[in-house]
């Protein structure tokens, strides 16, 4: 007796003719399966045949000798000089969101001099400016400064330097590791030696603008070559 195909060997059920079709489901299953991956292949190599185009990278003599700072990329540098007295020069880096961070620039006088600074007191108003620091979305606490106003003494010996705010804005807080670890002020005067944050009002950063200097007018005033 021939072998009969199963793809062609009917059966009853319940009155009705059913074709029994699991051998032909499976093999074009296979089938299917056998496309796919041909086809994968086959993307596979035409992408690994596509030319990268060399310009997206750039090339190694192009890149900076070290990333640049965050104070670089996320701050807008601004200089007041001769702030009260000759030299006295401050810098403002402004965020994108408005804070200020205040600090004593290069070309400050406190950096000529042949005393090392021994300390910060923020001990100039009526209330220690240590003392302050805004709370909540409310900034509770906060004390509005003026642009002339004192946020510290930096001592040098007998010497003192007043720092002033440069901007009329809130003060948010001042940086209170410099009472005890004085040495950030001339190491790291751009980063951990800052002074204070402050944030003024859209309007009153608009007027203070107007009179301080961008960084490329401060390095021109003052014959900082550029590195």
């Amino acid at each position: 007796m021939e072998d009969i195909p199963r793809e062609d060997v009917q059966t009853k059920s319940h009155g009705d003719n059913v074709t029994r079709e699991i051998d032909v489901e499976e093999k074009s299953s296979m089938e299917v399966d056998e496309i796919r991956v041909g086809a994968g292949a086959a993307v596979a190599y035409e992408a690994s045949q596509i030319p990268i185009p060399l310009d997206l990278y750039p090339a190694a003599h192009e890149l900076p000798p070290r990333p640049p700072p965050a104070n670089e990329c996320n701050y807008s540098h601004f200089y007041a000089i001769d702030v009260g007295k000759e030299y006295h020069d401050q810098y403002v880096f402004r965020h994108h969101n408005g804070l200020c961070v205040i600090g004593l620039a290069s070309t400050h006088a406190a950096f000529m001099i042949d005393t090392e600074l021994t300390g910060v007191d923020y001990n100039v108003g009526k209330t220690s400016r240590a003392e302050i620091k805004a709370v909540g979305k409310r900034k509770k606490n906060a004390q509005v400064l003026e642009s002339n106003s004192v946020l510290c003494k930096v001592l040098a010996g007998e010497t003192f330097f007043l720092i002033r705010c440069c901007v009329r804005g809130t003060l948010l807080e001042v940086n209170n590791r410099l009472i005890k670890e004085s040495h950030l002020i001339s190491q790291r005067p751009d980063t951990e030696g800052y002074i204070a944050i402050m944030m003024p009002r859209p309007e009153d950063w608009k007027k203070a603008q107007a009179s301080l200097l961008t960084k490329d007018q401060y390095r021109e005033r003052r014959g900082i070559l550029c590195s």
